[in-house]
């Protein structure tokens, strides 16, 4: 099976629209600017209450490959992989990159998950943003600050549809549209490649 790649760099921020088979996507390479990025990187990592989760596999408890955060509006709880989260109240950086956000999906945040990829070992595996908590169709929004790390993605039951991958640069946004989360299933792999550590925030709808 043939994988749709796309690894040019941009050097633009004009939005790249991927009409998936049951999804839709919209990748802007260059939401802030490097400056902007560095700053919202640096900011991030001091100021975030980070946490160490774990996860049951097979039966024992082990550590998650990643550091989480979890932030929004009061009450917008969230449970996923059996890891109940309540949030911590917005900051004045996550203010800020929220509403960027907002303006560039036209869609109204009232939660998002922070990640922390401190290495390539770090990673996340196969998975929906599909909870019963999350609006069903609405837009998610990935931020990613720092390293440069591989998003995959494949249909959830349509196997003759090819994987589809992108490279989430620094200070880059994708908009997760339309009924993408139903349909198709998505991973950041590890790498046993030297990369920065970077944060990823998904930005949500929480009901």
């Amino acid at each position: 099976m043939n994988q749709l790649e796309l690894f040019s760099p941009f050097e633009s921020n004009e939005a790249q629209n991927f009409e998936l088979p049951d999804g839709n996507l919209i990748f802007y390479p260059a939401a802030f600017t490097t400056v902007e990025a560095d700053r919202f990187l640096k900011n991030l990592k001091q100021e975030t209450f980070w946490q160490q989760d774990n996860i049951k596999m097979y039966g024992k408890e082990i550590p998650l490959p990643r550091l989480t955060a979890w932030y929004g509006d009061s009450g917008r709880n969230y449970t996923y992989s059996g890891i109940a989260m309540n949030p911590h109240p917005w900051n004045s950086t996550l203010r800020e990159v929220k509403q960027r956000v907002e303006q560039l999906s036209q869609v109204s945040f009232n939660s998002v998950l922070l990640n922390l990829y401190r290495t390539g070992s770090d990673s996340v595996n196969w998975h929906s943003d599909d909870e019963p908590e999350l609006t069903p169709g609405q837009t998610i929004a990935s931020v990613s600050f720092g390293g440069t790390r591989r998003f995959v993605m494949k249909h959830k039951t349509k196997t003759e549809v090819d994987k589809f991958e992108l490279k989430l640069t620094h200070g880059s946004v994708l908009l997760m549209r339309g009924e993408t989360q139903q349909h198709w299933i998505h991973q950041v792999p590890k790498t046993k490649k030297k990369v920065n550590s970077r944060i990823n925030l998904t930005f949500r709808v929480i009901r």
